[in-house]
């Protein structure tokens, strides 16, 4: 079980950019996938990207060509790196890894 603490959320403009990072208290390396969810007000949680070890991504279409996601096995970090924000995107951003391990989120909020 590791322990996954996200950052980099914050407060920016409709077409901006920011880059989150999810640091996990032990190696990564082992878990074959790691994910991105987000929940935004009175909305559940849907998946965002994930990132496989090798490198392999997917991504949810309401961010496909704005979001990518990579991970660095040695900082047993992952990182969402999302441009080109939206209204929309307004949520609580999770990292999510192995069995059950969620971080506690980090807010993005972008203004129009």
């Amino acid at each position: 079980q590791v322990q996954l603490v996200e950052s980099g959320g914050g407060l920016v403009q409709a077409g901006g950019s920011r880059r989150l990072s999810c640091t996990a208290s032990g190696s990564i390396s082992g878990i074959f996938r790691m994910s991105w969810y987000r929940q935004g007000p009175g909305k559940q949680r849907e998946l965002v990207a994930t990132i496989a070890n090798g490198g392999t991504t997917t991504y949810a279409d309401s961010v496909k060509g704005r979001f990518t996601a990579s991970r660095d096995n040695a900082k047993n970090t992952v990182y969402l790196q999302m441009n080109n924000l939206k209204p929309e995107d307004t949520a609580v951003y999770y990292c999510y890894g192995g069995i059950g391990n969620w971080g506690q989120g980090t807010q993005v909020t972008v203004s129009s």
